[in-house]
Parts: C-alpha cells; structure tokens; sequence
C-alpha cells in the first residue's frame, strides 16, 4: 500500500484493542504529549459505553457499539469533536500505531503493516484469540476509514524473541514443538520494554550496563530478565497463562492436574481451560474477586482465605524473582509497574521482606508514601538493589516505534 511521505510525522493514534474494549491515545511526538486518550468498554454489549478525555476532563458516555468497527467510529467522532485532541479530521493524524498481542516467531520487532504482516497475524489468532481478532479489526476498519494513513504492527512478544533456547524451550518431544511452534512466546513486552528504558535512565546508567528484574503485576501479571538490555527470560510461556498467579489465571501448575480434573469432573479440555484462565487465580482462591483490593480487604478483615490468595500472589513473585537472580548471577534493580505493582505499598513489603542478605532493602517509609502515577525509588539509599516503582506507558512505546518506522519510510 503506497503513503504519502512528504510530511513532518506529529500526531500519531495508538490503538490497544482487547476482547471486548478499546483503549486509545492520540499522541503529539514532535512535544511530546498525550493529546487525548479513552476507553471504550463492553464493545458488543448492550451496556457498552465509552471514557474519553484526561483526568479531570474525562467524560462517560453510554453509547452501543456492537463491534469493534462501530467503536472505533465512536473514537474517531469524539477525538474530531473533542477540543483538547486539536485535529478536526481524520486526515489530521499522521500515522496509526497498533498494539498486537502475539507476532509469534515472525516478528522480533514492530513493523509497517501490510498485505503479508495481516496474513500472519491472522495466522496467529489461536495462539491469542481474545487480542489478535479485535486488533485485526481495527487494522481494517482504520484502513477504510483512513486509507491514506500508514500503520504500525507493535508486538507484545517481539521483546522476548531474544530469548536463548535454553528459556524458550521446552522438554517435549522436539519434533512437535518445531511443528506446532510450541516455544515461550511472553507477553507485556512492550511494558517490559518500556519500564527498563525508564530504569536505566532514572539510575542514570547505560541500560545495556544493567541487570534488571521487570514485573508488570495487575490482573495480568509477569516478569522478565533483562540482562544489559536482552530479555533473557520471562515468566508467560506459550501463553499467557503461565507464570505467575494472577486475577482469574492460575499461572504454573502441575500440567497433571488438567488430566486428573478432567476425569474427576467430567470435564471437557474447553472447560478446564477457561476454569484455569477466568475462574483461578485471586478469585479462585479468595472466592471473594480478581481484584487486589478487595482481596486486601479481605485479608485485613481476617478472611482467611483472602490471606492465603495475599501470600500465594507473593509467592509467586518470589519465586521468580529468586530464579532470575541466580540466572543473571546478581541484579541491579528490580522495577515494579502495573495496577499492584505501582499502588499496593502492602504487597511490595511482603515480596521484598527479608531479602536484606542479598542486597534487596526496601525502605518502609518511602514505600508507604503515596505518590499515585510517579516514578520514584523505594529502596533505601544504601541498598546495593535498587527497587524502583515506575508506571508502565504501553501507548509512548507504541508511538515512538510507530514513529520511528514512517519516518524510515522517507
């Protein structure tokens, strides 16, 4: 598909479709700046509505979207007539930066999309069939509502494609995982990605002079090994279901337990995999929800069960935390980001307490302190591990690749 290049690339438009909503952010990069940003949640439902706008200017608007072609419309319209977005036509923006959840082997970086790149994220649809459709729908409706407008493929997984064999494989018979491409593929790179650029520059040192631990914990969680700049390992595998325990997912488990329920409960392999995607996790052990503040509730009233899902979250922090600490013989920092991660000053003491005999001290005071959407440090000054909050920015990392590849087109 030919674009025109004479321009100055300025306003760029990052795209983050899921399952069923659709974030976006209108980004000047010649600033930079966030012009606009919104969410459009419970696309296809009969309660679907959108936030559009920037903290105190946000705005909810009940409005059906059956899908997310008629979303995205609904975006278009509200950044054209939105004041703060300062473009008044489609035309006006400049380039479309996309977030792809799985790029598979193809992929270990972001690229122009175009006839081939579509074909091979639709090939990749099962091994992400939540994220990889809606996203190919957005590709296609930008390129009927902005046919003239290049777009950008961002990958979740192209971070992790520097991983050794030795991390990406695994001990199955080798001929199946070569012929179903069975490898970890990761996910959350682009956060990843972005909170360890932001560390070496907070530390004031060359990244690539760096070994960092990252974890990205929300609903979804995972860390990852980022040795002198290269992912040398991370805890979602296959999908995203490894790892860590998080909201609904169970993260690692014995891979015996799906055969023994199956028999046990007469379930069918759909059915399990949905128990261990959408019904584990927090909420399947608390019983109470997915969500970390209402399990700390929990636990802080005395339900005993949400203090067992607490300390089993923690755990599993702890566990690769340890791994990839002896897999990079030492860190230098450890960065956390994400909706626990940046806000749950409780979960943070549990994960680093008594880690002082390796150089990990967090300072309790600093950790407490409330400092909501800041980086900041909360390791003592002495700690020879410096621990450091920083929120993730999934949609400048987007924009800065999207950038960076138009620009290469002239």
């Amino acid at each position: 598909m030919p674009f025109s290049i004479d321009w100055i690339i300025v306003i760029i438009l990052v795209i983050n479709a899921g399952s069923s909503s659709l974030k976006y952010q209108l980004i000047d990069t010649d600033e930079p700046k966030m012009l606009a940003k919104g969410l459009c949640e419970r696309v296809g439902s009969a309660d679907s509505y959108i936030r559009h706008g920037a903290d105190k200017e946000e705005r909810i608007f009940e409005q059906y979207m059956a899908d997310h072609k008629e979303a995205l419309e609904v975006v278009f319209n509200a950044l054209i007539t939105s004041e703060r977005s300062g473009i008044t036509s489609i035309d006006q923006i400049d380039a479309i930066g996309h977030r792809i959840v799985h790029g598979g082997n193809y992929f270990d970086s972001s690229v122009l999309i175009d006839d081939d790149v579509i074909a091979k994220i639709t090939e990749l649809c099962d091994l992400a069939p939540l994220h990889n459709p809606p996203a190919l729908n957005c590709i296609n409706v930008c390129m009927e509502l902005a046919p003239h407008t290049p777009q950008v493929a961002v990958f979740d997984t192209s971070f992790f494609q520097s991983l050794p064999p030795s991390a990406y494989m695994y001990p199955l018979p080798y001929d199946l995982c070569m012929k179903h491409g069975i490898r970890k593929y990761g996910a959350h790179g682009t956060s990843h990605r972005y909170i360890a650029q932001r560390c070496a520059a907070l530390m004031e040192r060359p990244l690539e002079d760096l070994k960092i631990i990252t974890c990205h914990l929300g609903n979804g969680c995972s860390m990852s090994a980022v040795d002198h700049g290269i992912a040398v390992d991370t805890s979602m595998g296959f999908t995203p279901l490894d790892g860590l325990m998080m909201g609904t997912r169970c993260g690692s488990v014995d891979p015996a337990i799906i055969p023994y329920l199956m028999n046990k409960e007469g379930l069918t392999a759909a059915q399990v995999n949905d128990l261990m995607n959408k019904q584990s996790g927090l909420l399947g052990v608390s019983g109470v929800s997915n969500d970390m503040r209402d399990v700390r509730k929990g636990a802080e009233a005395g339900n005993e069960r949400c203090e067992l899902a607490y300390d089993m979250y923690a755990h599993s922090i702890r566990k690769v935390l340890g791994q990839y600490m002896v897999e990079m013989a030492g860190v230098d920092a450890i960065v956390m980001t994400a909706g626990v991660g940046e806000n749950c000053d409780r979960m943070r003491r549990i994960v680093f307490a008594g880690l002082q005999p390796l150089g990990i001290i967090l300072d309790q005071e600093k950790n407490r302190a409330k400092h909501h959407g800041k980086e900041r440090f909360i390791s003592r000054d002495n700690s020879p591990v410096k621990i450091i909050v920083i929120p993730t920015n999934e949609e400048f990392m987007i924009a800065q690749d999207t950038l960076e590849i138009v620009q290469g087109l002239k």
